[in-house]
């Protein structure tokens, strides 16, 4: 058994880079499709720890409709995700994979989070995606599409 287990510091060195000043970078891309979200993440207590290069966002949102997220509003903007996010990839040492985090009830999050599982497949077909995803829940659900941006989406997450 070796001692090197990939979740120690090299795998910290992956998720993150070193500033001058000493302090570390998660290396993330934030997207969304109405900058109003990813604001209150720049204005929160751990917003100064992002790079602000890597926040994408569009301008209309998808207003809970997968369709807007994942071919109309999604769209226009996905391809400048993937350069971020490329961007980030060639800044590492050594890509091993990549994460998504996302919400399947509103469009952003199942539409565009499956167009940008499907673009970074289509990029880096030999590494590993995993995504984190949020289904709606009938006891907190605020609109009555969530379920069908859900299914939706999960017909695209074993796909890609």
């Amino acid at each position: 058994v070796s001692t090197q287990s990939t979740w120690g510091p090299d795998h910290n060195r992956e998720q993150k880079r070193k500033k001058r000043s000493g302090k570390w970078i998660p290396r993330a891309v934030m997207v969304d499709l109405e900058p109003g979200t990813l604001d209150v993440v720049t204005a929160s207590a751990v917003g100064k720890a992002f790079k602000p290069d890597n926040f994408v966002f569009g301008n209309s949102g998808a207003g809970n409709n997968w369709a807007k997220g994942h071919y109309t509003e999604g769209a226009e903007i996905v391809e400048q995700a993937i350069d971020v996010v490329r961007k980030e990839a060639e800044g590492s040492g050594h890509v091993q994979g990549f994460q998504i985090a996302h919400s399947l009830g509103g469009g952003t999050g199942s539409g565009l989070g499956t167009l940008l599982l499907l673009k970074i497949r289509d990029a880096y077909p030999d590494r590993l995606t995993k995504t984190y995803s949020i289904y709606p829940s009938p006891k907190v659900s605020d609109t009555v599409v969530e379920p069908y941006n859900a299914i939706l989406a999960t017909h695209q997450l074993p796909e890609n």
